[in-house]
């Protein structure tokens, strides 16, 4: 439920409790733009591209999935950012990429996913540009930041 339903929600609500009881709603928590970009999609684009480093295609499928819900998510809480349109632009910039990765996972193409992903960074830095945050510069990672992962795919 977006947040201006759970809002009428909990006014709706509100009008059924006694008057002692209302009090007006909270708006809850509202990370930023950076917030969700840092903590949640930032992370899913290093693993997925480490994933298909490693030709760990399972688990490169499942951070390319977790990677698409990371800007769903914040492109639904930031569908706009000080008059730019982060929903449009997500969407815009990111399609094209994040479905030849997925026929580049699906085909265990290590060369196509390459290609791929550094179109996806690329794609992220064309959006940091149109955002005036041309300061943010994604690349393709050559070291993790998660030691206490291992990136192979698990023996068989």
């Amino acid at each position: 439920m977006k947040r201006g339903g759970r809002i009428i929600l909990a006014l709706a609500l509100a009008a059924c409790l006694p008057a002692q009881a209302q009090a007006p709603p909270s708006p809850g928590y509202r990370p930023g733009l950076g917030d969700l970009m840092t903590a949640t999609v930032q992370p899913r684009h290093i693993k997925l591209g480490l994933a298909g480093q490693q030709k760990n295609w399972a688990y490169a499928d499942y951070e390319l999935h977790e990677l698409q819900e990371a800007f769903e998510r914040a492109a639904s809480v930031w569908p706009t950012w000080r008059g730019v349109p982060v929903a449009q632009m997500i969407e815009f910039n990111t399609k094209e990429p994040i479905a030849s990765i997925g026929q580049a996972i699906k085909a265990g193409d290590a060369e196509r996913f390459d290609k791929a992903y550094k179109q996806l960074t690329e794609a992220c830095d064309t959006c940091h540009q149109g955002a005036g945050r041309a300061m943010i510069v994604i690349k393709v990672p050559d070291a993790s930041m998660f030691p206490d992962q291992d990136f192979r795919a698990p023996a068989k």
